[in-house]
């Protein structure tokens, strides 16, 4: 069944068209990945679908509910528990629907929403805290205001998550988070009952999860069903076809031109049709080739072998992120970093550039060592800056190597045509951004490149160069990334931090994988056996608790009893009063045994609620 649909989608920013006829159709349980260049249109259509943004032209329909996850996310609340706690509405609806049909008397109604909570779930408040811990978010009263970027993208995700709704639109979801994350949100999208349209640079979670993928190419879109790997064979047989008539185009031009050309024109009538063939072929729109780019930051700088090297490095803040760490970066490895959130990967990054100071330990950098830097946050930029300024730093020419180049033409070589050379650098997208921060790599040099979540923003086809430019780079680089297709096909080696103080390193991304998962079953079994008995005790008491608070429907229970007491009171003493009256037994002697039934049923009827009522009251 067809759940959202979008049709004939436009949309443009001043003088640059963005989307153009852009058509996309999500069904019950699809996966969908949506793909495209930077700059191309995917989040401004996911901001579309969800109606955060409205189209210049073309409709948009959805049959249920949606949530997004935006790049740029606005939570509700003023803390962290607000903003989760929120996401839960739909839940509490629920619930106020199926007891207005219960008050309504509507039984049918109140059956299928009964069924409906049935499978969702009556209680799901202890889910909030849950899926918090399981994003690694900030704690429950944290403030919102105060949140970095990344934290707030998580709590976003945590938010869109416990949401449940039948289309869930995910931009970028994997930003921010650590490989143990990821791996668990990849499982959980893959079970995921609802449809799911996902927009990533993660290549593994993009071949797990999605079953089509849909392309967005020159502001229109392009389905292709299969995986993303089906998705790649597909698009290469595309555009060969694509080739194929065009060059079949090309080829009658010049032969109907090479014919024209000798031939007398508008003589006959055959003829005029025939030169109005050829005019129809060379107004027909030529084959659109995508743009590319290569990027080389190869100095050709002689350092020798050895570019940094770490002595005995200690660094911590209250407690140690590393200890005594000996690291020798050699000219041409490729060393990746891996560990959970706030474990010091940054923080090592910021000590090799010479940012920060070891607490003891050395550091040696060779001869005419240069360092570069691209950070997660992309700075380095202006806002208020044109791009054409960003790259150029206020000069018409830039240099490449010894070679002058115009700067026009050099940002060309990175995808930023002439009309954007004057758009503000606060309006490019997030992957426009990380493009123009590696053309300004490419100006500045260096022997030593350091990379800080390198791949968050990029697209496809700019993450397959910045690999091939680093592979074939002469210096050594250090890339903290959790882009597991990245460190696979990009790094050497790689430098795992435990989360303990504990940094150690590995041949490849899977034997550190390995070696963590090990570490975190001993440190599991470990806690088991010291804490057994206070855990057990915990969790009966967690059980206990949990057995003990009302539930939704009590709650309501508990809330409506002292009027059904008193209404019963009243109906008591009216009966009472009834049976009391000589004239029932004269006039109206058959509605005596009733009464009489009835004023011997009610008191206990009012007893058995006074108890219920105090055994909630208890709980409450």
């Amino acid at each position: 069944m067809r759940i959202l649909a979008a049709f004939d989608i436009e949309k443009a920013y001043g003088d640059r068209r963005i989307l153009r006829g852009a058509d996309l159709e999500v069904s019950t349980g699809d996966r969908v990945g949506l793909v495209g260049v930077n700059g191309s249109g995917k989040s401004t259509l996911l901001r579309i679908l969800s109606g955060q943004e409205s189209p210049d032209h073309g409709s948009v329909t959805l049959d249920g509910r949606l949530a997004l996850l935006d790049q740029e996310p606005d939570l509700p609340g003023d803390t962290v528990g607000e903003a989760a706690d929120a996401a839960l509405g739909w839940h509490a609806e629920l619930l106020d629907s199926w007891q207005a049909a219960l008050d309504a008397g509507d039984m049918n109604a109140a059956a299928r929403l009964q069924g409906r909570l049935d499978v969702v779930g009556w209680e799901r408040g202890h889910e909030v805290d849950a899926m918090l811990d399981r994003v690694v978010a900030p704690p429950r009263d944290a403030l919102l205001a105060n949140l970095s970027g990344g934290e707030r993208r998580r709590v976003a995700l945590a938010a869109a998550l416990l949401a449940q709704p039948d289309v869930l639109l995910l931009d970028e979801p994997t930003n921010h988070l650590d490989a143990e994350t990821i791996d668990w949100l990849q499982g959980w999208l893959a079970s995921y009952p609802g449809a799911v349209l996902l927009v990533t640079h993660d290549r593994y979670l993009l071949e797990a999860v999605a079953d089509r993928i849909v392309e967005v190419e020159d502001g229109q879109t392009v389905a292709y069903e299969g995986s993303y790997a089906d998705y790649l064979l597909a698009r290469a047989e595309r555009e060969a076809q694509l080739q194929r008539s065009e060059d079949r185009r090309l080829s009658m031009i010049a032969r109907e031109a090479e014919w024209a050309s000798r031939s007398p024109a508008a003589r006959t009538t055959k003829q005029k049709g025939r030169l109005q063939r050829l005019e129809a072929l060379r107004d027909q729109p030529g084959l659109k080739r995508q743009q590319a780019f290569s990027l080389d930051l190869s100095t050709g700088l002689k350092t020798g072998r050895s570019v940094l090297e770490l002595v005995q490095a200690t660094k911590g803040y209250g407690k140690p992120l590393f200890d005594k760490l000996d690291l020798n970066l050699q000219a041409g490895e490729r060393l990746g970093v891996l560990g959970p959130n706030g474990a010091g990967k940054s923080t090592l990054l910021r000590i090799l550039g010479g940012e920060e100071a070891l607490d003891r330990g050395s550091v040696h950098k060779a001869p005419r060592f240069k360092v570069a830097v691209l950070d997660q946050h992309r700075s380095g930029l202006v806002d208020n800056d044109t791009v054409e300024e960003a790259a150029g730093g206020g000069s018409d020419h830039v240099l490449v190597g010894d070679k002058p180049i115009h700067v026009a033409g050099f940002l060309a070589r990175f995808l930023f045509p002439r009309q954007m050379l004057t758009q503000r650098v606060s309006t490019l997208s997030g992957g426009e951004r990380a493009r123009l921060l590696l053309a300004r790599l490419l100006l500045q040099g260096c022997n030593l490149l350091l990379l800080d979540e390198p791949t968050n923003d990029l697209d496809l086809q700019t993450l397959r160069v910045l690999e091939e430019a680093l592979l074939s780079f002469d210096g050594a680089a250090v890339v903290v990334t959790h882009d597991r297709a990245f460190l696979d096909r990009v790094c050497t080696r790689v430098l795992a931090f435990h989360g303990d103080g504990t940094v150690q390193t590995y041949a490849d991304r899977q034997q550190a994988a390995r070696a963590i998962a090990e570490v975190h079953a001993r440190q599991l079994a470990a806690a088991t056996d010291d804490k057994s008995e206070v855990k057990d005790a915990h969790q009966a008491r967690k059980q206990a608790q949990r057995q003990d608070r009302l539930s939704f429907a009590e709650k309501k229970e508990l809330d409506k009893l002292p009027a059904r007491i008193e209404a019963l009171e009243e109906e008591l003493a009216e009966v009472e009063q009834a049976l009391s009256d000589p004239t029932l037994w004269s006039d109206r002697p058959d509605e005596a045994p009733a009464l009489s039934a009835r004023a011997t049923a009610l008191p206990a009827e009012i007893e058995a609620l006074y108890e219920r009522w105090e055994a909630l009251a208890e709980r409450a």
